[in-house]
């Protein structure tokens, strides 16, 4: 379903509730998000860290991580299918195998791999959900972390064990955990769409309501001037 389209339906159930981390509105959210696209990205980023993560739409997922103190670069893409070279209209049928993913760079001096899997799965509305996040359902918009080596896999594995254990879920998380193969860059209009996009339905009413939930709990991993989080 186009992320559009959903706005109708969603807006019925958002409006109703009242939660921590209720976004900025309007005006004050496109003057943060301007702070986003004034963020440099380093020319060469084969000097950083790699994470990828899969958990919904990739819009917000690659501006949540942008957010965190540490991160230098987010890609929006397409992993864990076998099509090569997907087309957002391929892999939105849900045919691909592919899962809407965000590379994420990031210096390990300033972050940890493990708090990269804190902010993953915190901010995911319901972890336990399987193929899906919210609104967006369908094996495209489901949850991996695709790990890069061994200490990665475990690291993972140990966490979800532990968020199992923990007795807040009345279900198994649903994080696949997968070996990274390769990342298929997305059409240039979905990188930092975010950023200039935060009067679309879905954005104002979906993106930013998630990635300000987390940002509102954890003010002390978010980059000055990039909190969506209302005060």
């Amino acid at each position: 379903m186009n992320r559009t389209s959903l706005y109708l339906s969603v807006l019925l159930i958002s409006s109703s509730l009242v939660s921590c981390g209720q976004a900025v509105s309007g005006g004050k959210a496109k003057a943060i998000a301007a702070n986003y696209a004034k963020d440099p990205i380093p020319k060469d980023l084969s000097k950083y860290s790699q994470a990828t993560f899969a958990a919904g739409c990739f819009w917000h997922e690659e501006t949540l991580f942008e957010s965190i103190k540490g991160v230098v670069n987010g890609v929006s893409g397409y992993a864990g299918g076998n099509a090569q070279h997907p087309t957002y209209e391929d892999v939105e049928t849900g045919a691909t195998g592919h899962a809407e993913t965000v590379n994420v760079y990031y210096d390990s001096t300033k972050i940890t791999y493990p708090q990269l899997l804190q902010v993953y799965f915190e901010a995911q509305e319901d972890p336990t959900q399987v193929n899906g996040q919210g609104p967006d359902e369908g094996t495209q918009y489901r949850s991996i972390v695709f790990y890069r080596n061994a200490r990665e896999k475990a690291t993972a594995l140990q966490y979800i064990d532990k968020m199992n254990r923990s007795g807040k879920f009345k279900r198994p998380i649903a994080a696949e955990v997968t070996p990274y193969t390769v990342f298929w860059r997305a059409e240039d209009y979905h990188q930092h769409y975010i950023d200039h996009n935060t009067d679309n339905p879905y954005v104002a009413n979906v993106s930013l309501r998630d990635i300000a939930r987390f940002q509102s709990l954890h003010p002390e991993m978010i980059k000055p001037g990039h909190s969506f989080a209302a005060k």
